[in-house]
């Protein structure tokens, strides 16, 4: 039973060394500075590739086909409908009496 602990003690001392050696070889290469390499000269315009024109197929003509013909159905009618007449004094609504404040204010209270 020991050996297991052993295996696993060894596999996680290994991962952890490689895991400091990957990040120590990362910050290596940061610092590292490459040389300036100089651009080459390219032309501003590329020529563009000409395309052959291809002949254009004319769209095939179809006859119009014979359609039945719809028989013409009659137009309704709406029947006109008599406009009620509204009363011309119009009945009036009751007055409802406001509500009423004491007269004598009570003092506010000071802070």
């Amino acid at each position: 039973m020991a050996h297991h602990s052993l295996y696993l003690l060894f596999l996680f001392v290994l991962s952890s060394i490689s895991s400091h050696a990957i990040q120590a070889e990362a910050r290596r290469l940061l610092e590292v500075s490459l040389p300036d390499v100089p651009k080459p000269d390219l032309p501003i315009g590329l020529p563009k590739p000409e395309l052959p024109t291809l002949p254009q197929p004319g769209l095939p003509t179809l006859p119009m086909p014979d359609l039945p013909k719809l028989p013409e159905l009659p137009k309704s009618q709406l029947p006109t409908l008599p406009i009620p007449e509204l009363p011309v004094p119009l009945p009036g609504l009751p007055k409802l009496p406001l509500p009423e404040l004491p007269v004598p204010l009570p003092p506010l209270p000071s802070p």
